[in-house]
């Protein structure tokens, strides 16, 4: 389970250093994908395909499943972590997600998200006074 934010940087050549606590579950390759609100999924092989196995249980005849897969899969790129821990974000990637140096990588749980620095700050401020309210929604019975 990915848990915490971190805050590495990109280098020059727009290569990421992954948080050290992740990099033993992320060592045999990601799946790096466009993820919502404009930040980046990086994925576990097993686990994006658990994921995708259910997108392709969903109807290909939804206009939204298709727009779906086509988004997720147009942008996605296979990376293996060096042996520093460093995976390159492609040049598309990057610029979907407005990476420039500063980042921030959260773990979420089942993947990890790299969010540019501004972007996760404007994210938080916003959700940040919902994160109560939305718990009984979310979550109905367990708080």
């Amino acid at each position: 389970m990915f848990l915490g934010t971190h805050t590495p940087r990109l280098d020059d050549k727009g290569r990421l250093i992954l948080p050290a606590k992740f990099r033993d579950e992320l060592a045999e390759g990601v799946v790096i994908t466009r993820g919502q609100e404009r930040c980046l999924y990086v994925w576990p092989h097993a686990e994006f395909l658990r994921f995708t196995e259910q997108l392709r249980a969903a109807p290909i005849t939804h206009k939204g499943t298709r727009d779906f897969a086509r988004m997720l899969a147009a942008g996605a790129s296979d990376e293996v972590p060096d042996k520093q821990g460093r995976i390159t974000i492609p040049t598309g990637l990057r610029t979907y997600a407005g990476l420039e140096r500063e980042c921030t990588v959260v773990g979420a749980m089942t993947r990890v998200e790299i969010w540019s620095e501004q972007a996760w700050e404007t994210y938080q401020a916003e959700k940040e006074p919902m994160f109560a309210d939305i718990s009984e929604e979310v979550l109905p019975g367990i708080f």
